[in-house]
This record gives C-alpha cells, sequence and structure tokens, in this order.
C-alpha cells in the first residue's frame, strides 16, 4: 500500500533529518515506516536493482571493505600515540567514542524484522534470525552487543544520554552524521518485505569490517579490562550464543541469495556498497575531526560553540572588541574562531597563564557572571589552551589556532546529517488506496508482514481493544484461575498448583484411555481448524523480536520464547513447519502460510481466524500492551502442560498421526525451567519493578489478569457489547 503514495506526496511531505528519524526507528511501535515511499528510500540509498554501478563480485567488495578497516583502524590507533599529553588522549578518545554511539547501541538491530509469521518457516528467515539471536545474546537480559557498548560508556563516564539508545539524538557532542547509517538501516530493518536483501548486504559489510575503525582508538586508551570487545566487534562470534558474526552473516546472505536468485544477490551487493560508501564518509569524518582535536585550540573553539546558543541570550551589555559579546556568542554557533580568537587578545585571557585568566577563574567563580556555564571539563580544555598561546606579539593568528574550523562537524548545519531522499512526517496525508481490512481473513494475511499501513494498524489497535473489553466483561465472576491480586511470593508457588491440577484432571480422565477420545474424523477437523492458529505460532510475541525488549529484564525470555517456537533457527524443530507436517500426514495438503490463498481456503472456518488475528495485532503493540502480553503469553504456555498435550498425545497416537508436536510442547512448556516457568518470571520481573503499594502495580495485575483471560474470552451478548464499547471509548479523535 505504501508503494501507491505518489511521487508529489512524498516530495513535499515534511522531512525528517537523520538525527531526528533515529528515535523514531529506534521505537519499538515504529510508525514511521509506514508512511515512508518505499521507492524514495530506495532510490536515495541502495539505488534500484539491476542499476548498481560496475560488476564488482560480492567477495571483491568484502575484501575492499577489509582492507579499508584494517588500514583505517591503524590510522586511528596512531593518532592516539600523536596526542601530546593525558588530557587530550582521554578528551580524543570520549569525542571518538560518542560518534560510535549511534551505529554501535543499535549493533544487529535491523536485524528485528528478520522472520514474520509470513517467513516463519522460511530457511533463509531461520538463518537471519540465528544471527539476529546471537547479537541480543539470547537467553540473557542485558547481553545485546549494543549493551556491551553502553558498559563501555559507563566506563567512560560517557553514558549520560545512553540509554535508551533514541536519546543519544538529544546529545549535540554527536555530530549528526554519525546518524545517518544507523537511521537508515533501521528504517530497512523496519521495511524488510522491501529491504531485507540490502539490509542483510548492509549487514555483511559491518560484520567485515569488524570493530569500528573508530573504536581502535579508544581500545588504544582503555586497554582491554573496560569492554567487551569481542560484543563490541560484530564480525566476531560470541561464546555460548548461537551461530552469529561474520560466519552468521554469510549463512544468511547465502540462504536469501539461493532462494532468490540474482536479482536477490545484486540488492545484497548494492546494500553492501552502499554501507560501505557510507562508513568510510562517517569515519574519515571522525578521524579529520579527532586530528583536529590536537589543536588545544579547536578544542577551545568546540567548547565555545557548544555553549554558544545559550550564551547569546545573555552579556548584551558586555563589550569585547567592539561587540557586544552576545552577539559574538550568536555568529560562534557556526563559526567559533572569531570568537576565539578575540578571547586571545582580550583582557580576559593571559596568554600562557591560565591561572592569571579571567575567562577561568574569576567569571566562573561562585560570584561570577559565567558560574556553572562551564562543566570541569569544558574549563579544563579552555585552560589548556589558554597556557599554549604565545605571548602577546609573537604570533598574530595564535589566538585563532590552526586547526580547521569546527564548523565542518556543526550539528546545526542545514545540510548536516541529510538523508537525500524524502520521509514523510506528520500531515503529510495517508498513502492513496490505504484501507482497512475487509475481514479477518484479509487481516490475517496483512498482519503476518512487518511493515504495515496506518489504516492497518489503527484497525489492528481497535480489534485489540475490543478483544480486551470482552475479556474483561465479568472477569471476577469467571472463574479465572488467577488470583485477585499478585501473589506476594510471585508466580513460581501458584504455577505448580495449576501444574499439578491439570495432571490431576488428566488422571481423572484416564479411567478409560478411550473415553472422550474423538474419532478420526473429528481429530483431523479439530487439528486442521486450529492450523491458522498454530501456523503462527509465537505471533503474539512478535513485538518482543524488538531489539531494546529483546534484551530486557522482562522481554528477554519473551524473545527467548519466540525463537524456541521457530526452532532456534533449525528447520527440524520449527513449530510452524512440524504442525503442516502433522497436517500433511492427515492427508491435507494446505497452501503457504503467509498467502491470500492459505487465509481464504475453502477448508477453514471464518471463526478459525479469530484469536489468530488477536494475535498478531497485540504482536504488534509491545509497549502499549506490555501487561496484557505478559497475560497472554503465561495463559498460552500454561493451556497444554501437564494434562492437555498429554490428552491429545493418546487421539494422535490412537489414530497413527505423528504426536511430535504435543510431545515438544509438553517438555519445552515445562513449569520448572521451561516456558511457563520464563512466562511467570516476566510477570514477578515487571511487576517487581514497580512500586509495591501503589495503583501501578494494582493496574498492571489488573491488565495482566485481563490479557491472560483473552485467550478464551467469553463470547456471549453481553459480551460482545462489551468488545463494541471498548473499540468506540479507544477510537482516535
Amino acid at each position: 500500500m505504501r508503494e501507491n503514495t505518489t511521487h508529489t506526496e512524498a516530495i513535499s511531505a515534511p522531512g525528517y533529518s537523520a538525527r531526528e528519524l533515529y528515535p523514531l526507528v529506534c521505537d519499538p511501535e515504529c510508525s514511521v515506516a509506514d508512511v515512508v515511499w518505499v521507492a524514495g528510500v530506495r532510490a536515495g540509498t541502495v539505488g534500484l536493482p539491476g542499476t548498481e554501478e560496475g560488476a564488482e563480485s560480492l567477495e571483491s567488495l568484502r575484501k575492499q571493505v577489509r582492507d579499508w578497516a584494517a588500514g583505517e583502524r591503524d590510522r586511528f590507533t596512531q593518532l592516539a600515540a600523536s596526542a601530546p599529553d593525558l588530557g587530550t588522549l582521554r578528551r580524543l578518545s570520549d569525542r571518538t567514542l560518542l560518534q560510535c554511539a549511534p551505529l554501535a547501541l543499535m549493533s544487529g538491530a535491523w536485524l528485528a524484522g528478520a522472520t514474520s509469521m509470513a517467513t516463519a518457516d522460511e530457511p533463509a528467515a531461520l538463518d537471519a534470525l540465528s544471527l539476529y539471536a546471537s547479537d541480543v545474546g539470547v537467553g540473557r537480559p542485558h547481553r545485546s552487543r549494543g549493551d556491551a557498548f553502553a558498559a563501555l560508556l559507563r566506563a567512560q563516564d560517557a553514558a549520560e544520554y545512553a540509554q535508551p539508545p533514541a536519546r543519544t539524538a538529544l546529545d549535540r557532542r554527536i555530530a549528526d552524521s554519525a546518524f545517518v547509517l544507523p537511521s537508515v538501516l533501521l528504517l530497512m530493518g523496519r521495511l524488510p518485505e522491501d529491504f531485507r536483501p540490502e539490509t542483510l548486504g548492509a549487514d555483511l559489510c559491518l560484520r567485515e569490517t569488524g570493530l569500528l575503525p573508530p573504536l581502535a582508538l579508544v581500545r588504544a586508551v582503555a586497554g582491554d579490562r573496560y569492554a567487551d570487545w569481542a560484543a563490541l566487534d560484530a564480525g566476531m562470534e560470541r561464546a555460548l550464543d548461537p551461530a552469529g558474526g561474520l560466519p552468521g552473516a554469510e549463512s544468511a546472505v547465502a540462504s536469501l541469495a539461493e532462494a532468490g536468485g540474482e536479482e536477490a544477490a545484486g540488492r545484497i551487493r548494492a546494500g553492501f556498497r552502499w554501507t560501505f560508501s557510507q562508513l568510510r564518509a562517517w569515519a574519515e569524518e571522525v578521524r579529520e575531526t579527532a586530528e583536529a582535536m590536537l589543536d588545544p585550540a579547536w578544542q577551545a573553539a568546540e567548547v565555545i560553540r557548544l555553549r554558544a546558543r545559550e550564551g547569546a541570550v545573555y552579556h548584551q551589555s558586555f563589550q569585547l572588541a567592539g561587540r557586544s559579546l552576545a552577539d559574538w556568542l550568536e555568529d560562534a554557533r557556526t563559526d567559533p574562531m572569531p570568537l576565539l580568537g578575540a578571547l586571545a587578545a582580550s583582557r580576559l585571557v593571559r596568554p600562557g597563564r591560565p591561572d592569571r585568566s579571567p575567562l577561568v577563574t574569576g567569571l566562573v567563580g561562585e560570584r561570577g557572571a559565567m558560574f556553572r556555564v562551564f562543566g570541569e571539563h569544558d574549563l579544563a580544555v579552555l585552560r589548556q589552551w589558554i597556557a599554549e598561546l604565545p605571548e602577546r606579539g609573537t604570533d598574530t593568528k595564535a589566538g585563532a589556532g590552526s586547526g580547521p574550523a569546527p564548523a565542518r562537524t556543526c550539528p546545526d548545519r542545514p545540510d548536516a546529517g541529510n538523508l537525500g531522499f524524502p520521509v514523510p512526517g506528520e500531515g503529510a496525508g495517508e498513502p492513496t488506496g490505504d484501507r482497512p481490512p475487509a475481514d479477518l481473513r484479509e487481516a490475517y494475511v496483512l498482519l503476518q508482514r512487518r511493515a504495515q499501513s496506518p489504516a492497518v494498524r489503527e484497525w489492528a489497535l481497535a480489534y485489540v481493544h475490543g478483544w480486551l473489553g470482552r475479556a474483561r466483561h465479568r472477569i471476577d465472576r469467571s472463574g479465572l484461575p488467577l488470583p485477585r491480586e499478585w501473589p506476594a511470593e510471585g508466580l513460581r508457588p501458584w504455577l505448580g498448583t495449576q501444574h499439578d491440577r491439570h495432571a490431576a484432571e488428566f488422571a481423572r480422565s484416564q479411567e478409560s484411555e478411550e473415553s472422550g477420545l474423538p474419532t478420526r474424523e473429528q481429530l483431523i477437523e479439530s487439528t486442521v481448524q486450529l492450523a491458522p492458529l498454530t501456523m503462527i505460532d509465537g505471533g503474539w510475541l512478535q513485538g518482543f523480536t524488538d531489539y531494546r525488549l529483546a534484551s530486557s529484564q522482562v522481554g528477554f525470555s519473551l524473545f527467548e520464547t519466540y525463537w524456541d517456537e521457530l526452532g532456534n533457527g533449525q528447520a527440524s524443530l520449527n513449530h510452524p513447519l512440524i504442525y503442516r507436517e502433522l497436517v500433511a500426514g492427515m492427508g491435507v495438503e494446505l497452501p503457504p502460510t503467509g498467502t491470500e490463498d492459505f487465509a481464504r481456503w475453502s477448508g477453514f472456518e471464518d471463526s478459525s481466524f479469530d484469536l489468530p488475528v488477536h494475535w498478531l495485532s497485540i504482536g504488534r503493540f509491545p509497549v502499549t500492551f506490555e501487561p496484557e502480553i505478559l497475560g497472554l503469553n503465561l495463559a498460552m504456555e500454561l493451556s497444554g502442560v501437564g494434562g492437555t498435550y498429554r490428552r491429545a498425545r493418546l487421539g494422535l497416537r490412537k489414530h497413527g498421526f505423528s504426536t511430535r508436536f504435543v510431545d515438544i510442547h509438553n517438555t519445552i512448556d515445562n513449569v520448572a525451567t521451561g516456558h511457563s516457568a520464563w512466562a511467570a518470571d516476566a510477570i514477578d520481573s515487571h511487576l517487581s519493578a514497580l512500586p509495591s503499594h501503589s495503583s501501578h502495580r494494582h493496574d498492571a495485575w489488573r491488565r495482566i489478569r485481563e490479557g491472560y483471560r483473552s485467550l478464551n474470552p467469553p463470547r456471549t451478548f453481553p459480551a460482545w457489547l462489551a468488545d463494541r464499547r471498548a473499540r468506540i471509548t479507544h477510537r482516535p479523535r
């Protein structure tokens, strides 16, 4: 639908700079991808398929990147060795480290959409998912590659803007150009149906690069004990993780090229080539800035530029070289060197004598007009600049210094961080032809895609609100097993009780093994009707593949559950594939899950899409509906353990069908170390972070209970009225 946006609409729409786009594409519920003009993004970055320049092979491109990265790392290491003193070296390291933050804090995040429910059983998607699982440190909280970089920022006392990563866009010490590559990569990652080959090509380029060259300077200063350098090197595999790093990227690219043929291979090369060009341009600018920082005058000019905007509001009455200091500061926002020269020639500075210079003594004291304007880091820079100024009369240009002007990297330049393609903003209007799904079957197809249109997203949000409205209808009279208040001891004891109850119910039903078991025809029919649900196993957790959520304290186990449902990257363990084999063993051949043919297959009843569409809809909003998803996840994982799966096994075995699907669920969903236990722990973690005697914890538990009941909400007429009321109440205004 987004492709139908007219060229004129896209060009005339408000756009984003790279810095503005970055926090939007870091959002787990990113909606900016709903309205971008895909053809415009492609034309402005990786180019159109079949139009790439030259005929270089991928291997040739990879060698170029290896050679360039090795040489560039050497140049940055040499820069560290050329610093004249420890103070300059530390500032050089800090500045360089910050320029890596937008990319390194989200290392691998562009692969979050590597799988969708439509591609959950495709080998290429599973290989990419394995690569991504390694990047996020699947199974362990706060172990993503981005978390490793955040730890380095903390170790270097540079983490003020590190968490969440989107906040780095507010750090004016970071140049706008540092946001271009990560912003575009993250945007393409949000549009996997349109950019999967290009994204994997870009990712391969970054893996081939290895440790980002500017970080070689930081490593030379910080040493090896302050960082997990293996995690910071995207090309390296990680211990205890799935196949990742460069070998994992090679496998993912090879799988996609094999499945997509020469067109996919060409697009992979295009993504690789574009990323290499962006890396070179960015690294060169970072290196030039680092070289400039060896000049104390350049460092001093940067301090003034960063403080100029606020300072320009004041000091109208203070005269410096015939102009008000406020006017000087206004000009210094883009070119601070003239002001630096004027200061060097003024009575505020005594060359070579910082201890006698009012600029860094009396003016910044507690009685001075500039008290607390400069931090200790800023004052150290200014003192060093003054200390190295020659005496007046010996060098008329000494005040300005010899380094290049900081305006080169000034974030306020209108062309800095320009993306080179239009990205519509709010008010751009809906894409032409955008409309909500006509029915549940169409919704089922559309919602399996990662990228959506605004109308489909709004429809999904309304569907979830209505479904939850039904789930909360008379919930306290429903016999819901979850207690009305969160147990003080957590959910593990309650979980054990529920498991015992399931087992007891199963035992009572076994007075006669044959009692109540379905006939062969009944078993086949029920198995087929469950296919739309089971073929998207884990769909309610799709939002927790988001980079930030997948490694969070609450979300890491939900991502690991999703990872398990899709077979840990292995087709032989992939739940949708195993279920498809079961159905095929019953003599029923189903179309591919993500297709219109599957959704319109005449063997399915319309009602078979009710719950699957809820799963797909709520999975799009992992932040908005986090408590409800936690409750739904617990209900889903616990539903069959100890009883239902065992009974289903009896029916399958009786009629000669494979029991593998129920066998694998009865083990991995267990209440001790499996999905049910993880689901309970995720809820306990979520609630433990909230104030103990507050309405926030009470409201969160209420919403968790509603999510739990949403697995099987009431279907009475009053409940459907509650559904309608909830949709109306939450309708956008």
